[in-house]
């Protein structure tokens, strides 16, 4: 049998009518579902987290991959701890150096920079709070590739 243009038209019409339902119908079903809202809240509260996480961190956390964006992260993290230091707050610039040493490639070049250029107590401070801050910016790393996408929530 031979199909003409104009069975194949009706055909995929017909496919494409059933495909339209069939989305319609199951979107139907999961507005339906009561732990939707509840799921949907719950992605928008981890998005957010994550956001003021990125911003807590000294803004959005780089690539990896990128040489050029971890550079930048690594310098604007310097520059943010000196700052911070110099205003007096310890803990925040403290915090931030942790960030530039945890991303350096070089970490004991740098820290053996910061030994030399900072008063003992708070190099010693940076010692301390190192191994906390490292973790914690890698299992942000791992939140970003994972849990944080940035994604459009359908309602």
């Amino acid at each position: 049998m031979e199909l003409t243009r104009t069975t194949l038209g009706i055909a995929v019409g017909i496919a494409g009518t059933l495909f339209l339902g069939y989305c319609v119908y199951f979107d139907q079903q999961r507005r339906k579902d009561p732990l939707f809202k509840k799921k949907l809240r719950e992605r928008r509260q981890n998005a957010r987290k994550c956001a003021s996480r990125s911003n807590a961190m000294g803004g959005p956390l780089p690539d990896m991959s990128d040489h050029e964006a971890m550079q930048r992260f690594f310098l604007q993290q310097i520059q943010l701890g000196e700052e911070l230091l110099a205003a007096g707050d310890l803990e925040a610039g403290v915090e931030h150096l942790g960030q530039a040493v945890a991303v350096c490639g070089q970490t004991q070049q740098l820290l053996s920079v910061l030994q030399q250029t900072m008063p003992a107590p708070i190099f010693h401070l940076l010692l301390k709070k190192l191994p906390e801050v490292s973790e914690r910016l890698r299992a942000s790393m791992k939140a970003s590739g994972g849990n944080c996408l940035q994604e459009e929530d359908v309602e």
